[in-house]
């Protein structure tokens, strides 16, 4: 069988995302092959899943069980990655007997040998283990935009916090830094390429540089990577509450870079919650560390991640997060019903009733559309710098690009814009995004 190429279908977060861009990077690479948009074309199709939450889990299952057709009629060589294939393993061999392959999050680098191996004789493939050092999070991706002036970089990975409702440390591991000249080559081989921003990812940036011995934290690296000519903005995700301190708020305001954008998950309004999911801080320092970074800089946007129907959740304690999305005003928030996940402290714990769940989340989400439709109709009449990221999916005459603060921006403009920033008025404000004219040239 001569494999040509290749199809990724992912699932979940920003880490998963920059996981598919670096396999993507190592089948072109080491196999030389080309990656196909159409999945019924490809000679290898990858899944790369999440478990973050029941729901996305059921939806791998089901994407998985449409690709047995395809096994048929080209007999694709198939493969699940990411975390539900971490928590699964062999079983998923079990369950679907048209998959090839398992990888679990330590592992992507072992792909394209495993594809190799398969070639000579199809016996199922199962890797699921854990490493001390990721060799995984080795591996330079390439850019994910259009423009391809845009990159994740990991940090990064796994988790040492134990949240009561997160999976994401039996996945993903416990926490590993990757070495900071590591990251230093990484970026600045991406900007040589053209890349003008970088996310920095990790299931916690705050934490980063405490697994090593380099006398380099979080501040220090991202201090670092201000320094590199030629790149124009930096974001990163995510910050744990219970570690943001008032220095990276000063290095967020000493650098023109540094987005002013924040996302900083806040769970729970209520202090009963927090405590119960495991968050070791409570809605007062929370919302301290939200006045400190407002003060020192006004212009900050924040976003945020919520869980309503948390076990032992009372009409109390669902008030009080309302309260707190009323206090704070985040630009956007990303909110879901609990979903009991396997491993952790409450799995067999999940004592509010569904229909109470769905509602609390209804008038949640309700009230944030209105925040976030506020927001964006306070920015009509200012002038903001945009990165044109692409031509707009639902207006080929528009381009797309997104603000600092990562909201996006439609305008009218020509392709050669693509790439750099731009001047652009606010015209209108939308509930998912802007409308803009541009109001300079671009530079």
């Amino acid at each position: 069988m001569n494999l040509q190429t290749f199809h990724i279908k992912t699932f979940g977060c920003q880490m998963n995302e920059n996981d598919s861009l670096q396999l993507s990077a190592l089948l072109e690479n080491e196999l030389n092959m080309e990656l196909s948009e159409n999945i019924e074309n490809a000679d290898v199709i990858i899944i790369n899943t999440c478990s973050v939450r029941e729901k996305p889990e059921n939806k791998v299952f089901s994407e998985a069980g449409r690709l047995a057709k395809l096994k048929k009629k080209k007999d694709s060589i198939i493969g699940i990655m990411g975390c539900v294939a971490q928590e699964y393993g062999d079983k998923i061999l079990k369950r679907a007997s048209y998959v090839d392959f398992v990888v679990g999050t330590h592992n992507i680098h072992k792909v394209p040998e495993i594809i190799l191996t398969l070639l000579k004789e199809r016996n199922k493939i199962s890797i699921t283990e854990f490493y001390d050092k990721i060799p995984s999070l080795s591996f330079f991706t390439k850019p994910y935009d259009k423009s391809g002036k845009k990159a994740f970089v990991s940090i990064m990975q796994g988790c040492n916090n134990f949240c009561s409702y997160c999976i994401v440390p039996f996945v993903r591991g416990r926490e590993y830094s990757r070495p900071y000249k590591e990251i230093l080559e990484e970026i600045s081989y991406l900007v040589s390429k053209g890349v003008k921003e970088v996310t920095l990812l990790g299931q916690n940036v705050n934490s980063y540089g405490k697994t090593l011995n380099e006398g380099i934290d979080f501040t220090e690296l991202i201090r670092k990577i201000a320094d590199f000519k030629g790149l124009e903005r930096i974001r990163f995700t995510t910050s744990h509450p219970k570690d943001f301190n008032k220095e990276l708020v000063h290095v967020m305001k000493s650098s023109k870079k540094i987005c002013n954008h924040l996302h900083l998950p806040l769970q729970s309004g209520s202090n009963k919650i927090l405590k119960l999911m495991n968050r070791k801080y409570t809605k007062e320092e929370y919302l301290e560390k939200v006045s400190y970074l407002k003060e020192e800089i006004p212009e900050i946007k924040l976003t945020t991640d919520l869980i309503v129907g948390f076990p032992n959740e009372e009409d109390s304690d669902f008030e009080e997060t309302m309260e707190m999305v009323e206090k704070v005003r985040f630009l956007t928030s990303f909110s879901f019903a609990y979903s009991p996940r396997p491993f952790t402290k409450f799995f067999k714990t999940d004592n509010v009733p569904y229909h109470i769940k769905s509602e609390r989340l209804r008038i949640l989400q309700k009230l944030q559309k209105r925040i976030t439709l506020e927001h964006n109709r306070a920015m009509v009449g200012s002038v903001a710098e945009v990165f044109a990221e692409g031509k707009s999916k639902k207006n080929s005459e528009e381009l797309t690009g997104r603000l600092e603060d990562n909201r996006i921006v439609n305008f009218t403009g020509s392709e050669e814009l693509i790439g750099h920033f731009v001047n652009v008025k606010i015209t209108e404000g939308f509930q998912n995004s802007l409308k803009g004219e541009i109001n300079a040239e671009y530079f």
